[in-house]
């Protein structure tokens, strides 16, 4: 072959390459909870398998936020709570007068509520939370949501019956170290770090607040979003007994104008490569094939993750 004509055709290899590359961020939280060292695995993970592909984790506030960033139409995918997802989508909530055409890519871990004190504070329901100082999750996270929403079904106002504060996991444990608030809201998946930290810290003895009992009441007005769960004694240090929980799923998103083949492509690296982010954070081990159901999701999904499904014997409407 000629120089010129080899030169020629680098020049279009080069360019066809180019052209394929794609860049998409991931929707993530706050660091010290599981969507951000999950979101970084997955994203290191999608970079390797796919062809062109280049993936970052992005820290966020997190579900609601992860939505917010999903509707501005970029290239993004997200971590999500399904409260959040199906708030989205019907313009309600947060997101009222705002729909965002969101589609479900897979079901990923179930998000436990936890609702964390320590001695001292004479907190072991939630109706003590009455007058006290209380964190409901940072703005733009589906914690807030659902904090609103087990605080209600008990019969509190969380505007007039507790002083609110807006703080993510690591800064709700920080503040209740320092003894500025009395307890927090967080949903995570388990163990979560900042939790972890809280519990292995000198003098400090966890008290987890059992919320199973609100669920019929929570279904009651949301639907069948929430389900009673426990969180095993074994979980965090300092635990006396397993927590009754409340828990939402979680699930990894995109916007409906996302391509068919990019979205098989997202969902079949997943699948194919889940032990590299299982290796990240043991949670991932929920990622199953198993759990992909219709049911699974509050929302519709993206038709290139039915397609994936479909090949692995699995039905979805």
């Amino acid at each position: 072959m000629k120089p010129g004509i080899r030169f020629f055709g680098a020049l279009l290899l080069a360019f066809a390459a180019g052209a394929q590359a794609q860049n998409i961020s991931i929707a993530t939280g706050g660091t010290g909870g599981v969507y951000y060292p999950m979101g970084g695995g997955m994203a290191a993970m999608l970079s390797k398998a796919i062809p062109g592909m280049q993936a970052t984790a992005e820290v966020t506030g997190g579900s609601v936020a992860n939505m917010q960033l999903i509707g501005t139409g970029k290239p993004y995918i997200a971590f999500t709570q399904a409260d959040a997802a199906i708030d989205a989508l019907k313009g309600q909530d947060k997101f009222a007068g705002k729909p965002i055409p969101v589609r479900t890519l897979a079901v990923l871990y179930p998000n436990r509520m936890h609702v964390v004190t320590i001695d001292g504070t004479g907190i072991t329901k939630i109706a003590d939370m009455k007058g006290k100082r209380v964190s409901t999750g940072s703005g733009g996270s589906a914690t807030e949501v659902f904090a609103f929403r087990v605080i209600e079904a008990a019969g509190l106002d969380k505007d007039k019956d507790m002083t609110r504060e807006r703080l993510g996991v690591a800064e709700s444990v920080s503040a209740l170290k320092d003894r500025k608030i009395d307890a927090f809201f967080w949903v995570g998946g388990l163990p979560t770090a900042a939790v972890t930290d809280l519990a292995n810290s000198p003098g400090v003895k966890i008290r987890m607040v059992d919320i199973a009992h609100l669920v019929p009441e929570m279904t009651k007005k949301h639907g069948n979003i929430y389900i009673k769960d426990v969180i095993p004694k074994a979980t965090y240090n300092g635990m006396e007994a397993d927590n009754q929980a409340a828990t939402v799923t979680n699930l990894l998103a995109a916007h409906a104008n996302m391509d068919d083949k990019t979205a098989y492509a997202i969902v079949k690296a997943v699948f194919d490569h889940r032990d590299e982010i299982i290796r990240v954070h043991k949670e991932a081990q929920n990622i199953t094939l198993e759990n992909q159901k219709t049911e699974a999701s509050s929302i519709p999904w993206h038709p290139g993750a039915i397609k994936f499904f479909a090949e692995k014997g699995i039905k979805i409407n």
